[in-house]
């Protein structure tokens, strides 16, 4: 299911940054624990209550111009605006009401949406008395935080989850295979919508931003149901978008939270850029199936070697997805696009797939006994015994003496063991260290 999104919003230097990576219990903008993986600090997952959402940090826009300011946070608002379920709107205790905090207000007042206004900077009782201000902005509900000491923030959580929307599933069946499309925008997603149903369903132009909106779009192929997720491009609103061309990325998540497969669609006259790599992130970080769609292949000069050598130009650039085929295609002249569904079908079911404990088991003995485990200060990794306990990724659990000496450059080694003999095709691995308890 597509996570609710919150959004956090306001002017500069009121610690929009410090609040998300308190709200997503980590700070992404310094952490990189997989090599490869680009991340980008606009956006991260929370829990609250058994609750799950996406988090976007608006902060850190880059504008040009005069009136820097004034833009940014005029940029922050439009995107909240479009894309949150509900806004944080942050604001600065110390500092009061500026004229900057009450043009972000108004423009969040006519965008009908829940906000919760959360006053920052309240690092001591004495200041819970700064916060009645701000009632004046017209929200009503306000909260007092301290970013910095952690305080307030789950008081902050409890407004924000309130304002959820109802996330019951869409009415699509088990047997249907959800297929979402993303990519930056201008790469042709639209275009291979109309490709694959045969039919001008979305407007296709040659200018990017002409989507408008998330389309889905249910057919059957070869008596395979599926719904195509067409995500929205950048919209045209004045050069303000022109501007945040990055930010396409949020349009992405709802459509890769709610898609069984993810077609990460790629320009192939163009390349590959490091958007793309941002947007294909998420798609991993979220444990969906995925596959590269090199689009506009018709229009690319090519020999008998350029195929295999853009294959190994992706190979290089997203280290993190090496499971992830490559389908080469035009959606302009249909040019091997029939090559396409047999493999989103194939991914989606890799996807679901379970192993057996056992024969999972004889697999790990094997990979064992062949390279075992190195040494560390004498210690040396057992593993007592693995087993599958999720699918959509495919997740697996090591039981062994002690997690710590299970480095990660063995657990690629045992990874790689496991598709080679299981396959897992164009599906993430999730491999969690586990100690065995005396009673197992």
């Amino acid at each position: 299911m597509a996570r609710p999104i919150i959004a956090i919003v306001g002017r500069p230097n009121v610690g929009k940054s410090t609040v998300f990576n308190r709200i997503i219990g980590d700070k992404l903008a310094i952490v990189e624990d997989k090599p490869g993986v680009t991340r980008d600090r606009l956006y991260g997952r929370g829990e609250w209550l058994d609750t799950e959402f996406s988090v976007i940090d608006t902060g850190g826009i880059e504008i040009d111009g005069e009136d820097q300011i004034m833009k940014s946070v005029r940029v922050q608002a439009e995107l909240a605006i479009e894309e949150a379920d509900v806004i944080v709107f942050m604001v600065d205790a110390k500092a009061g009401i500026t004229p900057a905090d009450s043009e972000v207000a108004e423009m969040l007042f006519r965008a009908k949406k829940p906000v919760i206004v959360a006053v920052n900077k309240v690092d001591n009782l004495k200041r819970m008395d700064d916060i009645y201000e701000f009632y004046s902005l017209g929200f009503g509900d306000v909260v007092g935080i301290s970013g910095s000491h952690g305080t307030g923030i789950g008081d902050l959580l409890d407004e924000v989850i309130k304002h959820f929307p109802d996330t019951s599933e869409e009415e699509y069946g088990e047997d249907v295979i959800k297929v979402a499309l993303i990519g930056r925008p201008n790469v042709g997603k639209s275009s291979l919508v109309n490709a694959i149903l045969g039919e001008e369903r979305v407007i296709v132009s040659n200018v990017a931003g002409t989507t408008r909106d998330a389309i889905d779009t249910p057919f059957e192929k070869d008596g395979q149901k599926y719904v195509i997720i067409d995500t929205a491009g950048m919209r045209k609103r004045g050069k303000v978008y022109e501007t945040t061309e990055k930010y396409s990325v949020m349009r992405a998540m709802k459509a890769i939270e709610r898609a069984d497969v993810v077609l990460v669609v790629i320009d192939g006259e163009e390349g590959i850029i490091e958007q793309d790599k941002h947007v294909a992130g998420y798609a991993h970080e979220a444990g969906k199936a995925a596959i590269f769609v090199v689009n506009k292949w018709d229009i690319v000069e090519k020999d008998d070697k350029t195929m295999h050598q853009f294959t190994q130009k992706i190979r290089d650039h997203f280290l993190f997805m090496t499971y992830a085929p490559v389908v080469f295609l035009s959606a302009k002249t249909k040019q091997r696009l029939h090559k396409l569904f047999p493999v989103v079908t194939n991914v989606a079911e890799q996807h679901a797939a379970r192993v057996a404990t056992h024969v999972l088991n004889d697999v790990v003995s094997d990979a064992v006994a062949i390279n075992p485990p190195p040494t560390d200060k004498g210690k040396r990794l057992r593993i007592n015994y693995a087993t599958q306990v999720a699918v959509k990724p495919p997740t697996i659990i090591f039981f062994v003496n002690d997690p710590e000496l299970m480095h990660f450059s063995y657990q690629r080694y045992l990874e790689n063991k496991i598709r080679g003999a299981f396959g897992f095709e164009g599906t993430p691995l999730r491999m969690f260290t586990r100690r065995k308890s005396d009673d197992e």
